[in-house]
Formats: structure tokens, C-alpha cells, sequence
């Protein structure tokens, strides 16, 4: 087999199984360790991939600039709005993170909410300085432009003297596994420190970064108390996140979804 097939044959199994193993490429394929190590490798660097000890995982779809990313999913992304926003109750203090999903979340805010939302996206700010009854509280730091928010150390030391109900935190990978990741290490940081400042933390997903993987992880899935994701998303694949012990919520127009039944926000409809 020559090596350009074998590494289509790499990316086809990944994509069936969402991981793969070196030994058992290895076995498979009748090629050395060595070998597969170095296909994981180069495809890795291509962005096709993301490797981890003994193999390999789907890489976050998270790559794309602010501009494009906003167009992609839109549907998705408005579905997890929808039922995001529900979770906002009056009064409280809400860490909104930045990314394309939450700024729907803050677009789909109640016009009568009273609440105080402190961000770190100058785009969340503005979509909320029409708001007529929400404190907008605006995280300062250095602009990461890729992904429009503020970073680094004055971002952190912010967040440390804020105490949150509830953050609502954009997700670029969420794996069983590995947990959240993300692909700057400083934006790392910001959410580790957002996710310290909150009792309840809510993930954004799309089904796309469901069982990928990113180069920095920010925390394991027990740091989320909600997974809000899309109709789209199979039950099965939600299976080994509701057994983690995460609710799971999931919402069309006309209904909302739940996967567990304890959950407090939601009456489960789930057959």
C-alpha cells in the first residue's frame, strides 16, 4: 500500500470509529509503529488530525477565523441559543464567553431579563448594549483577533475577583476523554479561569466538535454542569457524556430535550 492510501485509509477509520490506535494501525496495515507514528504525524500537521499518547482523535473544527465561523452552523448554533438562554435566570451574574454560539445566546437573552453579564467578546458587548435591562460588564485584555476575544493575564486576574452563577462557555473541542480543549493556550487560560468564577457551568457544542480533540486542554467534562447541544446530534454519541454524568440538553423550535431526568430547568420528553 503505498503511503498517500494508507493514510487515506488512516483518516477513513478515524472518521468511522473517532479515534485510532498505532498498534492496532500497525497490526492492520502490517507497518511499523514507527510508521504509523510518522503518518499520524505529518497528517497532524496538515490539521486532519489530533494526536494524543498511543494514537490519534478527531481535530477541532475550530480553526476558521471569527468571520467564517460565523457561517458556519448557523441552524445548530441557534437551536443551542434557544435552549442556553432559558438556563439564564433574573437576577443572576452570567459569564458569557466569546465565540459565534454564545453571541446567539446573548442575542436570544429575554428582552425583560434583568441580569449583569460580564464577557470577554467586544462582539457579545455590543449585541447586548441595546439591552435594556442587562449590565454589561467588559473583560479587558489583549484582542485575539482570530477569535475576537480578549486575552491574557489582565483577562485572568479579572475573572478572579468575579463570583458567577452561571458561565456559558464555548466549546472548540469536547472529547469523554480528554475534555475541553482549545487551540491557544492563553485562551486556555481565560477558561480555566471563567470556569473557577462560576457555580454552573453550561457547554456549547456543536455537533462538529463533539469527540474532537485541540492541542491545550482547559478542564475534564466533570467542570461542566450542562451540555447544551443540537437536535442533529444522535443519542448515541451523547451516550458516554450522560454517563460522565453531565445533562444533557437539546432543543428544535417547537420543543426542548432532555437527557436527564433529575435536571431542574427542563421536563424530560424523552420516550
Amino acid at each position: 500500500m503505498l503511503t498517500a492510501e494508507r493514510r487515506q485509509f488512516i483518516l477513513e477509520i478515524l472518521r468511522r470509529d473517532k479515534k485510532v490506535l498505532s498498534s492496532e494501525l500497525s497490526a492492520v496495515l502490517k507497518v511499523s509503529e514507527d510508521t504509523i507514528r510518522r503518518d499520524l504525524r505529518e497528517l497532524a500537521e496538515t490539521g486532519l488530525l489530533q494526536r494524543v499518547h498511543g494514537g490519534a482523535l478527531l481535530s477541532s473544527p475550530a480553526t476558521a477565523s471569527y468571520a467564517d465561523r460565523i457561517q458556519q452552523a448557523p441552524i445548530e448554533k441557534e437551536a443551542i441559543a434557544r435552549a442556553a438562554a432559558k438556563l439564564v435566570l433574573p437576577g443572576q451574574v452570567v459569564i458569557l464567553d466569546g465565540g459565534t454560539t454564545t453571541l446567539q445566546v446573548a442575542r436570544h437573552l429575554p428582552i425583560d431579563l434583568q441580569a449583569t453579564v460580564i464577557t470577554n467578546s467586544p462582539p457579545i458587548a455590543v449585541a447586548l448594549a441595546e439591552h435594556p435591562h442587562i449590565e454589561v460588564v467588559m473583560l479587558g485584555g489583549q484582542l485575539y483577533k482570530k477569535a475576537l476575544v480578549n486575552i491574557g493575564a489582565a483577562t485572568v486576574e479579572a475573572l478572579r475577583m468575579i463570583r458567577a452563577d452561571l458561565c456559558m462557555l464555548g466549546v472548540c473541542s469536547l472529547h469523554p476523554e480528554v475534555g475541553i480543549s482549545v487551540t491557544n493556550l492563553n485562551e486556555a487560560h481565560v477558561k480555566q479561569a471563567m470556569i473557577k468564577s462560576a457555580a454552573e457551568v453550561v457547554g456549547l457544542v456543536t455537533a462538529a466538535k463533539l469527540d474532537t480533540a485541540a492541542p491545550y486542554v482547559v478542564a475534564s467534562i466533570h467542570a461542566l454542569s450542562y451540555l447544551v447541544t443540537a437536535p442533529v446530534v444522535p443519542l448515541e454519541v451523547l451516550t458516554s457524556y450522560k454517563d460522565l454524568g453531565l445533562t444533557i440538553i437539546r432543543e428544535d423550535i417547537d420543543s426542548a430535550t432532555i437527557i436527564d431526568s433529575e435536571a431542574p430547568v427542563y421536563k424530560s420528553i424523552i420516550d
